[in-house]
Parts: C-alpha cells; sequence; structure tokens
C-alpha cells in the first residue's frame, strides 16, 4: 500500500525508472488528446512499467476531465479582492497560525512552499522560500489558482483532495508538462467533528518536497491544526452556553430586551462563523435552518415563512405576511395555524429563536443564503455570489413573495455573470437548471473561450440544441 502513495526516494534507481516511465506515460497522453472519446480508455490495458497504480488512474480521471497537459499555467479563479474576502470567511482560516509555525517559518530558507487550498482545489495561501515563489508564479501556483484535477489534472494538491488522502507526486508524474520540474506532497483537512472535507495543505519544491519524512511532517502538522480547531470551537461553544445563564442571573428584564440579548449572542459574525445561524434557500424546495451548530429541515411552509421573515427584519403583520405567503387573499387564521407549528419546532432547536409576533419577527439574526447571495453582488464579488448560488430561491414555491425574491437574486445574478463573467463563470452558470435554455449566456462564453479550447465544442452544441429547439 505504500508504494501506491509514495514515489520512490529521491536520486536512486527506483527514482529514475519512475521518471522515465512517466515520461513514456506522457508519449500516450499525446496520443490520446488526439483521439475522439473522454479518456476512459487511457492508457487501454496496457501497464506501463514502474508507473504507479495511483498516477495512472489520476491521468485516466485527468483525460477524462478534459485537462489539457500542455497548458503552460494553471487559471486564476478568484482575483484579489474575491480572495481577501473569501479566504478571510474560510474555515482554514483560524487553524493557519498551526501552519504557520509548524511549516512555513521552517520553510522559508528550504527550498520549500507551503500551499493551503480549500476542497475543490483552489490555492487561499502559498508561503515559504521567497526565491521558489517567484519561480512558482511561472506555472501560477499562487493564491487563487485552481489546482483541482479538473483543471490542471495530477497535483498532489487536487488529486490529495481527489482521493481524501495523503500522497506524493514526483516530476514528470504531473500530468502538466510545465510543472516536470516540481514535486509536491499533500495532505487532505478534513472537519474534526463531522469528517467534511475542508481543503488541503501541500508543501512543494524539488526532490526533499517528496522525502520519505516529508508526508510524515504534513500530516502531523493536519492532525495538530484539526486539533486546535476542535479545541477552539469547544471554547466557543462553552462561552455561548454559559451566556444565557448570566442573563438570567443579571436581569429578570421582559421579553423585548432578552430578545435583543439572544440576537446578540446568538453565533454572530464577530465571534466566529462556526455557529453562524443560516437559512439555505437556494436550489432546495425545503431549506435548511441551522443555529448553533444545530441543523432541521423545514416543510415548505415553513422554509416560505421563515425566508419572507428573514428579509424583513423589521417584522411583518399578520396582513402583510400572509399577502406574501399566500396566492390571491390568504386567510390569516391559516398563517396563525403555521406559526403554532413553526413555534414549537423552533422551540425545541432554540427557544431564542422563535418568532416575536405583532409583527411577526426574527428575535436573532439568521443570514439566508440567498442574502448572502446579493450581499456579494453588491460588493462586486461576483465569484463568490456564484460559489454560494445553487439554483432559485425555493424554486416551487409559489408564494408571492418568494416569487419576487426568488427573481430579484436570480436576475441580479445573471446580470453580474453576463457582465463581469470570465468564460469559466459563464460556463458554471450555465450549468445551472434555470440557464439550461440560456443562449445570451453561451453566446458570451463562446467569445471568451481560447480558439482551441476543448470546452468550445460543448457549447456550440448547445447553441445548436437551443436554435433548433427554437427553430422547430
Amino acid at each position: 500500500m505504500r508504494n501506491l502513495i509514495h514515489p520512490a526516494a529521491p536520486g536512486n534507481d527506483s527514482e529514475r525508472l519512475l521518471q522515465r516511465s512517466a515520461l513514456a506515460g506522457h508519449e500516450l497522453l499525446d496520443g490520446v488528446a488526439r483521439l475522439p472519446g473522454d479518456g476512459r480508455d487511457f492508457p487501454g490495458t496496457q501497464e506501463i512499467p514502474g508507473l504507479r497504480r495511483l498516477i495512472r488512474e489520476s491521468w485516466q480521471r485527468s483525460a477524462k476531465l478534459k485537462a489539457n497537459p500542455d497548458n503552460p499555467e494553471a487559471p486564476l479563479a478568484l482575483d484579489t479582492d474575491e480572495l481577501e474576502e473569501y479566504r478571510r470567511q474560510h474555515p482554514l482560516a483560524s487553524i493557519m497560525p498551526v501552519i504557520h509555525k509548524l511549516l512555513v517559518q521552517p520553510s522559508h530558507d528550504s527550498g520549500l512552499l507551503v500551499a493551503v487550498g480549500d476542497e475543490v482545489g483552489r490555492l487561499l495561501w502559498v508561503e515559504g522560500d521567497p526565491a521558489l515563489q517567484r519561480r512558482a508564479e511561472g506555472m501560477m501556483f499562487v493564491p487563487g489558482a485552481d489546482w483541482s484535477e479538473a483543471t490542471v489534472g495530477t497535483s498532489a494538491p487536487g488529486t490529495a483532495l481527489a482521493l481524501g488522502r495523503g500522497i506524493q507526486i514526483s516530476g514528470a508524474e504531473h500530468y502538466q508538462r510545465s510543472v516536470h520540474a516540481w514535486s509536491c506532497t499533500a495532505v487532505p483537512f478534513h472537519d474534526p467533528d463531522s469528517g467534511a472535507l475542508l481543503g488541503v495543505v501541500d508543501i512543494t519544491g524539488k526532490a526533499t518536497a517528496v522525502a520519505p519524512h516529508t508526508l510524515s511532517l504534513v500530516e502531523a502538522t493536519v492532525a495538530a491544526a484539526q486539533a486546535q480547531l476542535r479545541v477552539e470551537r469547544l471554547q466557543l461553544a462553552a462561552t455561548l452556553a454559559s451566556r444565557p445563564a448570566r442573563r438570567r442571573n443579571a436581569s429578570s428584564a421582559a421579553r423585548p430586551d432578552s430578545a435583543r440579548a439572544g440576537r446578540a449572542g446568538a453565533g454572530s459574525a464577530k465571534e466566529g462563523s462556526l455557529y453562524r445561524n443560516s437559512l439555505q434557500l437556494l436550489g432546495r424546495d425545503q431549506a435548511l435552518l441551522s443555529i448553533e451548530g444545530k441543523t432541521v429541515a423545514l416543510s415548505a411552509r415553513h422554509s416560505e415563512i421563515l425566508a419572507l421573515l428573514s428579509t424583513h427584519p423589521a417584522g411583518l403583520s399578520a396582513e402583510e405576511l400572509s399577502v406574501l405567503l399566500y396566492p390571491g387573499d390568504g386567510p390569516t387564521m391559516t398563517l396563525r395555524a403555521e406559526m403554532v407549528r413553526l413555534r414549537k419546532i423552533l422551540q425545541q432547536l432554540n427557544p431564542a429563536a422563535v418568532p416575536e409576533s405583532r409583527p411577526y419577527k426574527l428575535t436573532m439574526d439568521l443570514v439566508p443564503d440567498s442574502g448572502q447571495v446579493l450581499n456579494c453582488l453588491q460588493r462586486g464579488a461576483h465569484r463568490i455570489a456564484l460559489e454560494i448560488y445553487r439554483g432559485g430561491v425555493l424554486p416551487r414555491s409559489e408564494a408571492p413573495g418568494i416569487i419576487d425574491l426568488r427573481d430579484r437574486v436570480s436576475s441580479l445574478m445573471r446580470e453580474a455573470v453576463l457582465t463581469d463573467g470570465s468564460a469559466e463563470t459563464l460556463l458554471k452558470y450555465a450549468a445551472l437548471p434555470e440557464a439550461r435554455d440560456d443562449v445570451d449566456v453561451r453566446s458570451a462564453a463562446l467569445k471568451l473561450l481560447p480558439p482551441r479550447s476543448p470546452k468550445r465544442a460543448a457549447v456550440v452544441a448547445d447553441l445548436e440544441r437551443l436554435e433548433a429547439e427554437l427553430s422547430a
């Protein structure tokens, strides 16, 4: 099993054989690039002596994903402003001091770079040897660049994420030829509580980047950072749990004051994003409500009610909410019955989340993902908005207020993509259900794609399909 993860030791005969085998494999890559199909048969049933199975399978995935081995550099997925905002909010931001102490500081004079990326392979931080950083810029191994397997093919950060385990990639084992002078070791970072994939930690450089001890070093660093993240979460949970008791002892104030205190202490952004109170509405028929680490799926009607209240922080009267909730003249008695049921659900989840009445009003800050998208669009962070955007707000809802919100978010998202989007952004938006028949988006993407881009064929095919459907 060890041979599947580690390349041969640098400088010995096994390493030289490994590199010759990898270079021989690249000659087959040239042939595959000229053949029709999706690359699933590469390199057929033929085994290349000395080529590790891990590399062969990664090359197969890379060919299937249409990664180009001759691209000189990785594409930039996040510009400077978007990157700063995105990594400030990323879960790995809080453990960067651990990465700095254990990896970055020792690497400054060692000819190594330390990179930390997100769960889809975009590099967020790249630090270490200054001279090596300048050289790495030539292949766009820089913050904001996309190093996923789908984009650059086999590399330690992208392949570690694809496999979910630590790996080492040496020289010509990289799918992209511009990276053959480099070697790298990467370990994925999983959430210490849920196990969810949060990102990847990578060491890149020359032969020492794949020395036998390097993988153990990165694995130990990731384990230490996971432990630190868990400690921070426990400390935050203890702090939040202690606040209601202090409020009860300090005062027997009326409910409005208690509600304001609950809003201030219920996981606001200033206290960290771990227990952020959120409402997921995009691309879902039933919202997911998360409050201080607890999540519940709501019914369609309760989803609509919380969506409307979250977008009207000043509150709504029963009549106003009924108009937004029910097509035609909805009876307020029906609304009151729904509110009773919703209050029971929220009471069990968190008593501080129970809405006030007269008017109906949320008692704690609740952040809908649709609101996050609108905030990002307002700041010009269009790529981050598209990362959050998963489709329309409660797509099947016929509530008038939800239809208005859905149309507003969707139209602003589309306008931003068409106005400032790159080809990649346009294609990502085109993959959404609401953009399936959007000719303008595909036409704009086609104008921006390089003449030899392998993605042009799919866009042209889509446009031909849409033209045929329109003329039928």
